[in-house]
């Protein structure tokens, strides 16, 4: 499917890479891991169970889509599709997005192993509407687990990443 659009798309700080009629994949300021995007549906939706049926099909398709990107690109054995759907579930921005970490053998073992990347998603540094909006009233707080060697991306580097994504969505 050819871009809807080539002018760029942002969705907050976030470089737009990918457009469906109901869906967006983007780049992450701080990814937990090399290559974590999200998909969201266009409409501004804060829980899942909001969403209309073409729009968790289109959300779906384009998650399984980018995914499969992403473990090619990144060259990743697995991938952690995740979303956290509502304040006590840890999502920090009212609309819904799904996470897309590529995963490769032994990717977090100097973090406590594979299942540590739940508390990477729940701290801090998962907390993307932190950096949409200053103060984070109604989150839980979990610990952060290395969070301060994770810098913010440029606008540069976000840059660069959803271009060369966006040429490898286009050669499936």
């Amino acid at each position: 499917m050819p871009p809807l659009s080539t002018k760029p798309i942002h969705f907050g700080t976030f470089r737009v890479f990918h457009l469906t009629p109901l869906s967006f994949a983007f780049v992450n300021i701080k990814p937990l891991l090399p290559g974590h995007v999200l998909v969201s549906p266009r409409r501004v939706v804060p829980r899942f169970s909001e969403l209309s049926h073409d729009e968790v099909t289109d959300l779906f398709l384009t998650a399984q889509r980018v995914g499969r990107i992403i473990e090619r690109v990144y060259k990743a054995s697995s991938l952690n599709i995740a979303i956290q759907d509502g304040v006590d579930a840890g999502q920090s921005v009212p609309h819904v997005h799904t996470h897309i970490i590529p995963r490769k053998t032994a990717d977090l073992d100097e973090r406590g192993g594979t299942d540590a990347i739940y508390d990477l998603m729940e701290g801090d540094e998962g907390d993307i509407g932190k950096h949409l909006k200053s103060g984070n009233e109604g989150r839980p707080k979990f610990p952060a687990v290395d969070n301060e060697a994770r810098r913010p991306r440029s606008e540069e580097e976000m840059v660069k990443e959803a271009e060369m994504l966006a040429t490898e969505m286009d050669h499936p």
